[in-house]
């Protein structure tokens, strides 16, 4: 069982929602990133989604765009992404870790010696944005062959068809997209979210993480309520950029929004920070 399959059997078990914060990785500083992702855990976050910069992401929107552009700054590059889920795994080795970027920096590397060198590390999960499942027959057998699993996005505008190949071939989880739009939108509605969500539960016994539009600690609490687990990133990218110039107060800054988010979340039935550490 991966790390990733093993989170979500225990979340359910304990009726608990699954809270996984992203934050690109290197931004404002490479040394920022490992203190970050285990005060990101302390807080209550259940899996780590980490961004590989890129010079174009077509996806996200403007306060994503620039962490990848302060972070390639740095000279991050996906190679360094990959010693930095290195150093996190020294002190913990049950959190699982997501990579979220697109299809050129894993192909330029190679598939294969991405895949192989993703698993030594210690990374769970990859969610590659603009490839589409009809155009990962040469990654996701890879990623298989070393027990990573491939995550696929699907959208509002997915039909029926869309959703039944996407969950054939996915592991770990299905993301689903709930806006039309790019990361940092504001104007999500729950309810044609509610449905597109359960329809994708109709098809497939993975678990659906929903991601886009989810800015504070309300809407963690009512996306949550309709799905497995909430993705939230440009709010704490947002705060980053703030104390960009601070780096030294960027892990208990955002800590500090995934507590509230993670008390939000759990309601009256708050599970404890850390039972699952």
């Amino acid at each position: 069982m991966s790390r990733i399959e093993d989170r979500f059997v225990t979340m359910r078990e304990r009726r608990r929602k699954g809270l996984i914060p992203f934050v690109t990785a290197g931004d404002p500083n490479p040394q920022v990133t490992v203190p970050l992702m285990h005060a990101l855990v302390s807080a209550g976050a259940d899996i780590l989604e980490l961004g590989v910069p890129f010079s174009d992401p077509m996806a996200d929107g403007p306060v994503i765009q620039r962490s990848s552009e302060r972070a390639l700054a740095q000279n991050t590059t996906l190679s360094t992404v990959l010693d930095l889920v290195r150093e996190f795994r020294k002190d913990d080795s049950v959190t699982p870790v997501v990579l979220m970027g697109y299809v050129s920096p894993f192909e330029t590397m190679g598939y294969d010696i991405f895949a192989k060198t993703a698993a030594e590390v210690g990374v769970d999960g990859v969610i590659a944005v603009d490839l589409p499942p009809e155009e990962a027959e040469e990654f996701r057998p890879l990623l298989r062959a070393n027990e990573i699993d491939l995550i696929f996005l699907l959208a509002p505008t997915s039909d029926a068809g869309r959703i039944a190949q996407a969950c054939s071939v996915a592991s770990g989880f299905i993301y689903f997209v709930s806006l039309k739009g790019v990361t940092g939108a504001s104007h999500l509605d729950v309810r044609p979210v509610a449905e597109k969500v359960a329809e994708i539960k109709n098809a497939t016994e993975l678990p659906v993480s929903v991601g886009f539009g989810i800015h504070d600690s309300e809407m963690a609490e009512k996306v949550a309520a309709i799905s497995d687990a909430i993705v939230v990133g440009s709010s704490l990218v947002h705060k980053m950029e703030q104390l960009a110039d601070r780096p030294d107060e960027i892990p208990a800054a955002i800590s500090s929004v995934i507590k509230s988010m993670r008390h939000a979340i759990d309601g009256d039935d708050r599970t404890i920070i850390g039972l699952m550490r």
